[in-house]
């Protein structure tokens, strides 16, 4: 959901498919940029825009191939393989002739947007800024049109195994200088997401219960998939901490998993996780020692192993509940389910 449009911070729309809703409210609430996607797309686009007589600026992403060694060791590789995301380069020029031959007068072609893969090096990503941008350029110089815009995507690595290797940062932003005055009239941008986010905060969460199958220690938290998603689908190791609780209200005895030969790391599973794992966990594993993961402790889970100045992990809260929020399940049972209330139209805008 892209934030509200505002003169000092145009608002762009992008998504590998939209409802027409969806982009006529964007239309309405002044979106400054559409990522397209699809010809068809492209096609609904230019419908309502001229309904709306709305001027509308378009970038198209493109599904581009780089060489292949720039994508190897990528977490997630979408460039030069089959993808819902971007427009296949065979179509380029047919699609770029439907906003340059008159067709399409509401729209404007302002740039081009490639996203291709995600975990990548400052080097590789380098190199895969400067295949998108002086493809974009070469292909909107056979159209005589000025490539005011490239979005050259994201996907900065954020090594979860060795949490204190961090993305070059000052080599990226060299880089990209040094491409941006290859081409002194396009302004580059990037997806920065999650390499800027994931060393800003953690998230705690109450233990409901550890268990030992068959060899692995397994710790139930109080959240959902979402909450664990991440580790979940990309199969890493998570860094966590033990917050521990020494309270325990129940006359029987408090079952424990902890550090130790037999018990060298634990998973984190939400209350009704399937079989599969959904959430690996490195660092604490689920004891009765110190560090150990015990029911009515937290674990926290982090990038790095950082402390808040003056607040003791114990004391740490979980978040209240938020207003908007409603849940079903009876008190205790560890069936909690989240349902957000659909945004404020106003939100729903901007998608």
């Amino acid at each position: 959901m892209s934030p509200a449009p505002s003169p000092a911070a145009p608002s762009p729309s992008a998504a590998p498919a939209r409802h027409p809703e969806e982009i006529r409210a964007a239309l309405a609430s002044g979106v400054g940029r559409f990522h397209v996607e699809s010809a068809h797309e492209l096609a609904v686009l230019a419908d309502l825009a001229a309904r709306a007589r709305v001027r509308a600026r378009v970038l198209l992403r493109f599904n581009l191939a780089v060489p292949g060694e720039l994508l190897d060791g990528s977490a997630l590789a979408m460039g030069g393989r089959p993808a819902p995301f971007g427009i296949d380069p065979a179509d380029a020029d047919a699609v770029v002739r439907t906003l340059t031959e008159g067709s399409s007068p509401w729209l404007e072609l302002f740039g081009i947007h490639a996203h291709l893969a995600s975990g990548l090096d400052a080097r590789r990503q380098l190199a895969v800024a400067a295949s998108v941008t002086r493809w974009a350029a070469a292909l909107t110089a056979r159209h005589g049109v000025p490539l005011r815009e490239v979005n050259v995507g994201g996907g900065m690595a954020v090594d979860y195994a060795r949490p204190g290797e961090r993305f070059d940062w000052a080599a990226y932003g060299r880089g990209l200088a040094a491409l941006a005055d290859e081409h002194p009239d396009t302004v580059l941008r990037i997806e920065p997401g999650r390499a800027l986010t994931v060393y800003c905060g953690w998230y705690a969460t109450d233990v409901l219960d550890v268990k030992r199958s068959r060899g692995e220690d397994f710790a139930v938290v109080r959240g959902g998939t979402h909450h664990l998603r991440t580790p979940a689908t990309k199969g890493h190791d998570q860094p966590c901490a033990v917050l521990p609780a020494d309270d325990w209200p129940h006359p029987w005895p408090r079952p424990h998993r902890g550090p130790g030969p037999g018990h060298p790391r634990g998973t984190a599973v939400h209350p009704e996780g399937p079989p599969r794992p959904r959430g690996p966990a490195d660092g604490p594993a689920p004891g009765g020692g110190p560090g150990a993961v015990r029911p009515g402790g937290r674990v926290r889970l982090e990038h790095l192993p950082p402390r808040l100045p003056d607040a003791p992990p114990a004391r740490i809260p979980l978040p209240p509940r938020r207003p908007g929020v409603r849940s079903g399940g009876r008190p205790g049972d560890g069936r909690t389910r989240h349902r957000p209330l659909p945004p404020p139209a106003a939100d729903r805008a901007n998608i």
